[in-house]
């Protein structure tokens, strides 16, 4: 797989396909492969003649593990997509990004919108402005525990779960989770002028409402995908066929 650095931390990426670029910023805790290529999105952009970028975001995957919080400010992980668009030689491309890969795409498309033809927030809904209830230090307590058996907070029991299952660094996602959680707010939420599309299963208790989103953002859509929690809405086909028509409105 092709890497790239930015400074000193290296960043793995793929680059497939051609035609109009849309770039893909994963979840915490996944990585490329398990957001974008398993769930067949990939696969589903390319065959509709798109050109797919993705990149493992720092601390995940096959990019850098880095273990202080300073390292992962949305405003540096989004840096990373930035400059792999610039190594690229890609000016402008659609994004989406999923849960904190939701974040750093707003974050792009609020400092950098002359870089993103438009923006798809996939499993983040009003959780990027409001972080009540959302996931936060019991989560990074639970990544640093030395088993799941020591973990009773729910959120922090699933995401543990699957750092597991991913066969993740721990300390590198507790550093990513107490570093990354700056939230948005509403008026630079409400400053985004790029088409945005926000794409959140209907149960899902991390994300937060769709719609009330959508009510912070001017003009965004709002697709629901019906009885899919926060990790089970990656693969839906709802999902895909609602992305691809999105990406179809566009000029």
């Amino acid at each position: 797989m092709p890497s790239f650095h930015n400074g000193s931390v290296e960043i793995a990426y793929l680059d497939e396909g051609e035609g109009d670029p849309i770039v893909l910023v994963h979840g915490f805790a996944s990585t490329k492969d398990i957001n974008w290529i398993y769930p067949s999105w990939v696969s589903t952009l390319t065959k509709a003649g798109r050109r797919v970028i993705a990149l493992d975001n720092r601390g995940h995957g096959e990019s850098a593990k880095l273990y202080d919080p300073e390292d992962y400010h949305i405003g540096i992980m989004a840096g990373d997509v930035r400059a792999l668009m610039d190594h690229l030689n890609n000016a402008r491309a659609d994004m989406m990004g999923y849960s904190m890969g939701g974040r750093i795409t707003a974050y792009l498309a609020h400092r950098n919108p002359e870089r993103l033809r438009s923006a798809i927030l996939g499993g983040i809904g009003i959780g990027l402005v409001d972080d009540e209830g959302r996931p936060g230090e019991n989560v990074a307590a639970a990544l640093e525990a030395s088993s799941l058996d020591e973990v009773t907070d729910p959120m922090g029991r699933m995401f543990r779960t699957f750092a597991d299952q991913t066969r993740s660094d721990r300390r590198a996602l507790a550093a990513c989770m107490r570093g990354s959680r700056r939230l948005m707010t509403r008026e630079e939420a409400a400053s985004i002028s790029v088409p945005v599309l926000i794409a959140v299963g209907t149960i899902d208790d991390v994300a937060g409402s769709a719609q009330r989103l959508s009510e912070v953002i001017p003009g965004s859509q709002v697709l629901d995908i019906p009885n899919r929690d926060h990790m089970r809405a990656v693969g839906d086909r709802v999902y895909k066929e609602g992305v691809l028509a999105f990406l179809a409105q566009q000029p």
